[in-house]
């Protein structure tokens, strides 16, 4: 089924303002994250001196959010931690990720030392709790595969956060289409809160992506066919592609240009493979 997936090159705090209240049924999105990557795009989410103002940008974008969200709509915030930088001003690049390099470090939050985890997930989610979403469910995404680390004073990190939250105490779960399997042969569950799932590297770019089948599971959870979901960090264009596939609209907002292309050649290329596949199976069952 043919869907529009519509790309818009721009700020999300300006963009988002711009479309009408209840448009969207579902946000599905991973925001920078604070102090690990440059962009370098000036006033770019993650890269603010402290903290505190880059949680307070965020709440102030999930709460435009919030608003173009349907009354059943719901907010799947994927977001990874990081480690306080002992007030060091830059980062070498590494040769198996180039995008590690950074120009800009920012100092140690205040109250927090050398080498601590600053918690950066559970803060945002809390700020959004505090700002009128319901926080409804912590999911930990287990990463198989996940990049070794040289540390040998604490376990290597396999893990990152996908937060379920919603705009009002009821609201849109297909809990029957999300379930799993068990180890009984042919029976299902409800959905358990530790989702192992691969990371999936991308040839063009060097910055990590959604795994398409972490977005499914929460889009399949969060909305219906035909529906409309929003990702105001749109990136690679993950939730795109995904939307295409299974029947939803979709508009993604990017600010950085390249990135925005990346995107549109990813979802055009799946868009193609999709229409192949299904005259291939019109032929095989004619």
């Amino acid at each position: 089924m043919a869907v529009d997936v519509e790309i818009i090159v721009g700020d999300s705090r300006k963009v988002l303002a711009s479309f009408p209240e209840r448009t969207f049924q579902c946000c599905i999105t991973s925001p920078p994250y604070w102090g690990l990557r440059d962009y370098g795009i000036e006033g770019q989410i993650g890269a603010e001196p402290t903290l505190e103002r880059y949680l307070e940008d965020l709440v102030a974008i999930f709460r435009e959010v919030r608003r173009v969200l349907r009354n059943d709509g719901t907010l799947w915030l994927n977001v990874g931690d990081s480690y306080t930088s002992g007030n060091r001003g830059w980062r070498d690049p590494d040769k198996k990720n180039p995008a590690r390099g950074m120009s800009y470090r920012p100092p140690n939050p205040t109250g927090l030392k050398d080498k601590e985890l600053i918690g950066i997930p559970w803060r945002i989610a809390l700020a959004l709790q505090a700002d009128g979403w319901y926080l409804r469910s912590d999911v930990i995404w287990y990463k198989p595969n996940c990049q070794p680390e040289s540390v040998k004073d604490r376990p290597t990190r396999s893990h990152e956060y996908v937060f379920l939250l919603s705009k009002n105490e009821d609201y849109f779960y297909d809990s029957d289409g999300s379930k799993e399997p068990t180890t009984t042969r042919g029976q299902l569950r409800n959905r358990r809160t530790v989702w192992s799932i691969n990371t999936e590297a991308s040839k063009e770019a060097h910055f990590a992506m959604f795994p398409p089948s972490l977005v499914k599971l929460c889009m399949v959870a969060g909305s219906p066919e035909k529906s409309k979901i929003i990702d105001p960090f749109f990136g690679a264009g993950t939730v795109g592609v995904v939307a295409q596939e299974l029947g939803r609209g979709c508009i993604g907002i990017e600010l950085k240009p390249e990135y925005a292309e990346i995107a549109r050649k990813r979802i055009a290329s799946a868009a193609v493979q999709t229409t192949l596949f299904s005259q291939r199976s019109s032929l095989e069952s004619a």
